[in-house]
């Protein structure tokens, strides 16, 4: 008996160009997807960013009610930010009758997870910071959270000494923080027992915000108190 053995014909293959042309029309379509999604996103994602701090300005200068943006000029000085202006911002806090109440200043220290984002409130009638907002923290619940919250620790920036030296370009004295209870000094920060990394990252916050902010807001002080434009 003779056996006939059928052969199944090969599927052909699929050339090589071809499936680059697909992964490339993926790559692609992808692509433009991401771009679309982020062009969309980012409008929402800066008005957030703007009512947040707005939010955080109100909350470290209690009383206002408007307030108007301005950025470190290269010179050093202040200019009211505008559209497509560079520099560091600084945000000035105004009453209903358009009184200048403080500036809101910010900035940022290494701590035990990551930088400790920070809003203080400088006050240019006593020279000082007189209050705090934590705006970024991945410090460890607990300890983390009283930097925002702890009485006691707060207390430190209620007149915080942030007064400048007599050219006027850098703080008198250094911002730091010290051990629990061994401050000695208006410019000194207690630190809280068992977060002293936390509150180091206060003080190193407090004191880079203060001396890139404070010369420029003594120096154009007019700037801040004279009416916006129309």
């Amino acid at each position: 008996m003779t056996t006939e053995v059928q052969i199944q014909p090969q599927a052909a293959s699929t050339p090589a160009w071809a499936m680059l042309r697909t992964l490339g029309g993926i790559a692609l379509l992808s692509g433009l997807l991401v771009a679309l999604v982020y062009q969309f996103t980012l409008p929402i994602i800066a008005e957030n960013q703007r009512v947040l701090t707005e939010k955080a300005v109100f909350r470290v200068l209690p009383g206002a009610v408007g307030k108007r943006d301005f950025v470190i000029t290269p010179e050093g000085g202040l200019a009211p930010a505008e559209a497509g202006a560079s520099g560091d911002l600084i945000y000035g806090a105004y009453d209903a009758g358009g009184r200048l109440l403080g500036l809101a200043i910010t900035g940022s220290g290494p701590g035990y997870a990551g930088p400790v984002k920070v809003m203080f409130a400088y006050d240019p009638s006593c020279d000082c910071i007189t209050g705090s907002k934590v705006l970024q923290s991945n410090e460890t619940p607990g300890f983390g959270d009283k930097l925002d919250f702890d009485p006691d620790f707060l207390k430190n920036f209620e007149a915080l000494d942030a007064r400048l030296d007599a050219a006027g370009t850098a703080l008198a004295n250094a911002i730091v923080t010290v051990k629990h209870g061994t401050k000695s000094e208006p410019w000194q920060i207690d630190a809280i027992t068992g977060a002293t990394i936390s509150s180091k990252a206060m003080g190193r916050a407090a004191n880079s915000a203060a001396q890139r902010a404070v010369p420029a807001i003594e120096r154009d002080l007019a700037v801040l108190t004279s009416p916006p434009s129309p």
